[in-house]
């Protein structure tokens, strides 16, 4: 027998199972995923300039600029804006979602997974549950900037935490919208253009940055429908010790509506992409 043989024999019983490796489950295939948008962040921390100057340019910028015109103070002016910008700064975080999948698709890579004998939505569900950390990153830089420069919620550090964590709730289902358009645009760059366009209208017609009594009729009548709005809302009553339960119920019930309606298009689109 050749050295070539008794190598190629050798190797063979180096690699032979005998049996079949059980496939993963949902769960530990979607934390694998989750890892791997983790990992990503660690190599290309580039990634993070957006959630680390975004709320700092906000924050300062509303805040200095127009708190003394529309609050009379700029003390006054963040106890109001800063859920705002909290809420305003996460959800345009959402669109790297959309914007991450469809590099996946352009690399190459998105093909990959899906021939892989794993759950099949677990590149979805796993990238979504890494982004929850960038999200808890951008929270963070925000509240405690807002700390530094006056914010004093009075719910206390439990209802920050609740603000927050509805927030992450809202954000994963919205998450979902901008899969859709990760998975149907031809460039990352369509991703981010689309997106920015629905986000503007939503983020700006609500009730971030000025009271809503101060609109006319027709724009109060968007702000007052618009689900931001009603997140604003919560988040801004939990953090100031006042929120009702209608106000974190109706921010639940829209995250469950999102995720029942975009969930399973998002999961339709992947299935039944060539």
């Amino acid at each position: 027998m050749s050295a070539v043989d008794i190598s190629t024999t050798s190797l063979r019983e180096a690699v032979a199972l005998e049996s079949r490796p059980s496939r993963p489950s949902a769960v530990a295939s979607s934390f694998t995923f989750a890892w791997r948008a983790l990992l990503k962040i660690k190599h290309v921390p580039e990634q993070l300039f957006d959630v680390l100057v975004s709320p700092v340019i906000f924050t300062l910028m509303f805040t200095y600029l127009f708190g003394g015109a529309l609050a009379g103070s700029t003390d006054a002016y963040i106890q109001f804006l800063l859920p705002g910008i909290l809420v305003q700064t996460i959800i345009i975080v959402t669109v790297y979602t959309g914007y991450t999948l469809n590099t996946d698709i352009t690399k190459g890579v998105f093909d990959r997974f899906r021939s892989l004998p794993i759950w099949r939505p677990a590149p979805i569900v796993g990238a979504l549950m890494g982004d929850t950390v960038r999200y808890t990153i951008a929270s963070i830089m925000c509240i405690g900037l807002g700390l530094i420069i006056g914010f004093r919620p009075d719910g206390g550090v439990l209802g920050v935490v609740a603000g927050v964590a509805l927030l992450l709730v809202f954000a994963f289902a919205l998450s979902w919208i901008f899969t859709i358009l990760g998975l149907l645009l031809r460039t990352p760059n369509a991703v981010m253009g689309v997106s920015m366009m629905v986000l503007m209208p939503l983020t700006f017609a609500s009730n971030i940055f000025v009271d809503p009594s101060t609109m006319p009729s027709g724009l109060q009548a968007f702000v007052n429908v618009n689900p931001v709005s009603h997140l604003v809302t919560a988040v801004r009553g939990l953090m100031a010790g006042t929120a009702g339960i209608g106000d974190v119920t109706t921010v639940l019930i829209s995250a469950v509506v999102m995720t029942a309606v975009f969930a399973p298009i998002t999961m339709y689109l992947y299935r039944n992409r060539h």
